[in-house]
């Protein structure tokens, strides 16, 4: 396998470089650490923050279509822009935005391989300078159903035995952390994972600057532990965020055509009741 099976969908830092000053491009800045867009971003980028900007403020749950609307129109995003998300970590809140706009229906998205970091490491600018953006009138779609999974879709798969893949770290896994240090806001009353799930931590799909690993490797990475593309697959974590960086490699890097994000994952999986578990390696 020498190329990505969806390569548009991902850009590299000499792209975004050129586009700075592109309309039709539009950076979003999405971080785990709320506080660095303020210490410096690429110039231009918004920000979008996962708990406080595409939450809901009551419901556990993402904000509203409507409120997807609004918030597209304040940051100055058309139905035709293309949106261009990086962020920290690897990108993981950058891709769990981008997988919200495509549940709402924006068509031209785009992940920067790499991310912040990599963009910080080339000595690239950054900027403090805050932009606001004309508003837009912004139409979502109704959401696409097909790459969001629930706790009845799981308990569908856990019964039918089908594949899920568990993309925290291997003591998550096992059950020996409840929690990841410094998180204690994502823990759960039990420890472990959800019966049948493989482990495979989502940072074996990245290399060292942040980028994703080569087509091939991230091939025998997943087909090595049976998550083959005829499979339909649900991937999850604590919250979200970190199946989503695994979705995006399954569907958009190897073109893997049913595979969906349990954004409840082990934070509602972990603590509801009825739910069976499994602790331990499953190796």
């Amino acid at each position: 396998m020498d190329t990505y099976a969806h390569p548009e969908y991902l850009v590299d830092t000499d792209w975004v470089a050129a586009h700075l000053n592109d309309p039709g491009v539009r950076l979003v800045e999405s971080n785990e650490d709320a506080l660095l867009y303020a210490t410096g971003h690429i110039p231009g980028a918004v920000a979008v923050d996962w708990f406080t900007t595409l939450q809901h403020p009551v419901r556990r749950d993402f904000l509203t279509q409507e409120e997807f609307e609004g918030l597209c129109s304040s940051l100055g995003i058309a139905n035709d822009t293309t949106v261009v998300f990086y962020g920290d970590k690897s990108n993981w809140f950058a891709v769990y935005a981008f997988w919200l706009f495509e549940y709402y229906g924006h068509k031209h998205r785009r992940v920067m391989n790499g991310g912040r970091a990599k963009w910080v490491a080339e000595g690239r600018n950054l900027t403090t300078t805050l932009l606001s953006y004309p508003p837009t009138q912004y139409r979502a779609t109704s959401p696409a159903a097909g790459i969001r999974a629930f706790r009845e879709d799981v308990m569908q798969h856990v019964e039918r035995k089908l594949p899920l893949v568990d993309v925290r770290s291997t003591k998550e896994y096992s059950g020996e952390l409840l929690h990841m240090p410094g998180y204690p806001q994502e823990g759960a009353m039990r420890g472990g994972h959800i019966p049948g799930a493989v482990s495979i931590p989502w940072s074996q799909a990245v290399q060292e600057d942040g980028t994703f690993k080569p087509p091939a490797a991230l091939q025998a990475l997943y087909q090595e532990r049976a998550i083959t593309p005829d499979k339909d697959i649900i991937a999850y974590c604590r919250i979200g965020e970190r199946s989503s960086h695994t979705w995006f490699v399954l569907k958009y890097l190897l073109g893997y055509p049913h595979v969906r994000n349990y954004d409840g994952s082990w934070t509602e999986w972990g603590n509801l009741v009825g739910a069976p578990i499994e602790k331990g390696d499953r190796e």
